[in-house]
C-alpha cells in the first residue's frame, strides 16, 4: 500500500516526479490536510453502499479516502496532465473509475445510470471556485438523483448558500440552494491546508437534497426568474427590479397588485423576501395567466 497523499511530502513528491505545473485556468489547489479530508468523508456519510461522484480529483488525494469508504468512485477530471498521475496514485483501488472530461459538458444522469443504476449518488468535490455555482446549479436543475453534495468552496460562497433575508450575502444563490437542499457548513478551512495556498479562506459545505421542495411554487422556473430580477439590481425596489426585467412580462399594475397581495409595501426590496414569499409571488402571476 503506497503512502497516502494527504501527507504534504507525498504530494510534493508526486508533483515533482511528473513535473506537474498548476494551472490557474483550472483553479487547482490540492488539499494537504488529513483532518479536513476525514471531515469531508464523515460529513458526506460515505459508506460501502454508496456510489460517489468526485469532481476534479486533482492528483487523487481525496479520491484515495473516498475509495476506502465508498462502494464505487467515479472521478471526473478536466486536466489531461493529471490523468497519468491518477493512474499511479489510484493503482491500488479497483473501485475507482477516472473519466477525462469537463464536468460542465458531461451528462451526469447518464453516469449515474451507468455506474449506479440511476439510484441517488453522493457528490464530493474540492471545487474550482470560478465554476462552483454552475456546477452546483447544474446538478440540482438537471434533476440528477443526488443524496447530498459535500464540497469545498470559497468561504464567502458557503456563507451565501446558507444565509436568510436581510444579510448582505443573501441573494439568488441562497434561495436557489435552499429550494433544492438543506445547507450545513461543516468546517472552515484556512489557506495553509492547500498547495498552492489560495488567496481566500475556504469552507466545506454539505447540501442535503430535499425529498420535496420546502415551498410550493406552481412554476419554479418563473419563481427563479423573479428571484434573479429582484437581485440583479439590489439597490432598486422589488417593484422596479421586476418592472425593468425583460424576464418578467407583467405590467406595472400587475406587479404592484402581486406585491400588495403578500401584504408588503411597494417600496420593499427583493432582499427582504424569503423563499416562501417568492413562491407566493410566482403563484400570484401564474394564476393571473390562467
Amino acid at each position: 500500500m503506497q503512502n497516502k497523499l494527504g501527507n504534504p511530502q507525498n504530494t510534493i513528491q508526486i508533483i515533482q516526479k511528473y513535473e506537474f505545473a498548476f494551472q490557474k485556468k483550472f483553479g487547482q489547489n490540492f488539499l494537504i490536510d488529513t483532518h479536513v479530508l476525514d471531515k469531508i468523508i464523515l460529513a458526506a456519510g460515505v459508506t460501502k453502499d454508496d456510489c460517489v461522484l468526485e469532481i476534479g480529483p486533482g492528483i487523487g488525494t481525496m479520491t484515495q479516502y473516498l475509495a476506502e469508504a465508498a462502494g464505487h468512485v467515479v472521478a471526473v477530471e478536466i486536466d489531461s496532465n493529471l490523468i497519468p498521475i491518477l493512474k499511479e496514485t489510484l493503482a491500488d483501488y479497483d473501485n475507482v473509475t477516472v473519466i477525462h472530461a469537463d464536468i460542465l459538458k458531461t451528462d451526469i444522469n447518464e453516469l449515474t445510470q451507468k455506474y449506479n443504476g440511476g439510484r441517488p449518488i453522493k457528490v464530493v468535490a474540492n471545487l474550482p471556485y470560478y465554476i462552483t455555482t454552475p456546477i452546483i446549479m447544474g446538478l440540482f436543475e438537471g434533476q440528477v438523483p443526488i443524496d447530498n453534495i459535500t464540497v469545498m468552496v470559497q468561504k464567502e460562497v458557503a456563507d451565501r448558500m446558507q444565509v436568510g433575508p436581510g444579510s448582505k450575502d443573501y441573494g439568488a444563490l441562497s434561495l436557489a440552494v435552499q429550494y433544492y437542499a438543506e445547507p450545513y457548513i461543516v468546517a472552515n478551512v484556512p489557506p495553509n491546508c492547500f498547495m498552492p495556498r489560495p488567496n481566500v479562506g475556504s469552507a466545506v459545505i454539505r447540501l442535503t437534497r430535499h425529498k420535496n421542495p420546502p415551498v410550493s411554487a406552481q412554476d419554479p422556473g418563473l419563481m427563479f426568474r423573479l428571484i434573479r430580477a429582484s437581485f440583479n439590481q439590489r439597490r432598486k425596489t422589488l417593484q422596479n427590479g421586476l418592472n425593468n426585467s425583460p424576464e418578467v412580462p407583467y405590467t406595472k399594475e400587475q406587479i404592484i397588485s402581486a406585491i400588495e397581495s403578500l401584504g408588503l409595501s411597494p417600496s420593499v426590496r427583493g432582499e427582504a423576501l424569503n423563499l416562501e414569499q417568492f413562491a407566493a409571488l410566482a403563484n400570484y402571476f401564474t394564476n393571473i395567466k390562467e
